[in-house]
């Protein structure tokens, strides 16, 4: 299955295993992409599946799950 790049969609493992092979840790992945890093980390680790919300965003940047990330407007 490919994601939203046209890239093939990675394993939970795969994608931890592609973190350390260009030497970045979870916590920078999560700060770089404005995520809770206990939300990467349950990606991760299978504990969320990436349905909807910050693990959806976490899911797809991490090439776990295709699909989109939709920027939504703050209401404030």
């Amino acid at each position: 299955m490919s994601n939203v790049n046209g890239a093939q969609t990675r394993t939970p493992e795969a994608a931890r295993a592609e973190l350390e092979r260009q030497g970045i840790s979870v916590a920078a992945f999560a700060r770089t992409h404005r995520l809770p890093y206990s939300t990467v980390y349950q990606v991760l680790t299978g504990e969320k599946k990436g349905r909807r919300g910050d693990a959806h965003r976490a899911a797809v940047l991490l090439g776990i799950k295709a699909g989109e990330i939709l920027e939504v407007e703050s209401h404030e």
